[in-house]
């Protein structure tokens, strides 16, 4: 049976309401589609976004351009006040263009979160700033943390807020996740009950496969197809705290996530180890931000293979990478300096190095 979508339902005076009855005359439904009507911004717009919905071709489209041009101070008003969040959806949409207007949006309480999630995906950093720094929503909506951790504006900043808003209680700052890879820090036990707490009753069951670090804990586990699958049903929210309390195999799929708030989850876990983090410094398929991340960590980067890594790591931020050459042996400094997978810098560098020592 097909979903029949939801009934919006306006509230309005009786003044108004006489303009958007469907047995109002023709005559009258244009007249007040064009907008000239004795009412206050926002039963204005609210009778214009009713009669987007009229029958009459005519009729639905001019309410449409009368909506979408209102005066500056009428819209104002309207993007401002206790607007029917319908409407307000509608013009965030009509205005994706308009930052000051979309910023206006974001500020208002009676914007809906879907919209919200919407304009988190925009390419403005006002609206990332204002929407990151709203607790009550990233908590109770995880279509907005997701948007925001897909945004390309989004930075380790505003991921580092975020996960404290969720309570992460992580700092990704340039001395962090020093002692982290101390992974007797969480239990297991303890991973297991956060764990089922947010996954619910379906995938609650699977809490002590995605907690356990080998098979020698207990007997059977989830193989990485499955493992895989699990993750993709999984909302924002369960991922971050998958990333944090899961296993290896969990960490190794978060941290290649999409959303860099999950990614960033992951490589911020208590239980993630130095041998796991040589490995992700190598990988060519995580965000600049975790190679960021592990680079200025010093307790990470005191170990030759993350150095390498991240030396040689063409996904890695250039200022990073060049920092980590000096420390490379003259082997690798060779290999490095012909690589055609690095940037020019880097191979450049390499070679300005081997010159000094009078090695080529």
């Amino acid at each position: 049976m097909q979903k029949q979508p939801n009934k919006i339902r306006l509230r309005l005076s009786p003044q108004a309401e006489r303009y958007v009855q469907r047995d109002a005359p023709r005559e009258v439904r244009l007249m007040a589609s064009k907008g000239a009507l004795p009412l206050p911004p926002i039963e204005l717009a609210t009778v214009l976004f009713a009669l987007m919905h009229d029958p009459d071709p005519e009729v639905k489209s001019t309410a449409r351009d009368s909506l979408e041009s209102l005066p500056d101070t009428v819209c104002r008003a309207v993007l401002t006040g206790k607007t029917h969040p319908a409407v307000l959806s509608h013009l965030a949409r009509a205005f994706r263009e308009d930052e000051d207007r979309l910023e206006l949006l974001a500020l208002n309480s009676e914007t809906d979160d879907a919209t919200i999630a919407f304009l988190a995906a925009t390419p403005f950093k006002r609206l990332v700033e204002i929407i990151s720094n709203n607790q009550v929503r990233l908590v109770r909506s995880s279509a907005i943390v997701d948007a925001l951790g897909a945004n390309p504006l989004t930075g380790r900043a505003v991921i580092e807020r975020i996960l404290n808003f969720l309570g992460v209680d992580t700092a990704l700052g340039e001395d962090s996740f020093e002692g982290a890879i101390d992974a007797d820090e969480v239990s297991d036990e303890q991973a297991e009950a956060a764990l089922k707490a947010i996954l619910g009753e379906d995938l609650g069951r699977f809490a002590k496969e995605l907690v356990r670090e080998s098979e020698s804990d207990a007997g059977g586990s989830i193989d990485d197809s499955n493992l895989y699958s699990l993750i993709q049903s999984m909302t924002v929210m369960q991922k971050i705290k998958l990333a944090r309390m899961g296993n290896k195999e969990a960490r190794g799929l978060l941290i290649r996530d999409r959303n860099k708030i999950v990614a960033l989850s992951a490589i911020s876990s208590p239980k993630m180890t130095l041998q796991e983090v040589a490995m992700i410094a190598k990988a060519r398929n995580v965000s600049d931000e975790v190679l960021r991340v592990i680079a200025r960590n010093r307790e990470w980067t005191r170990d030759y293979q993350v150095k390498f890594g991240l030396a040689t790591n063409p996904k890695s931020p250039l200022t990073e990478a060049m920092k980590f050459v000096n420390y490379l042996q003259d082997r690798e400094l060779k290999n490095l300096m012909r690589s055609k997978d690095v940037p020019t810098a880097i191979a450049t560098h390499a070679r300005r190095i081997l010159m000094k020592k009078g090695k080529i």
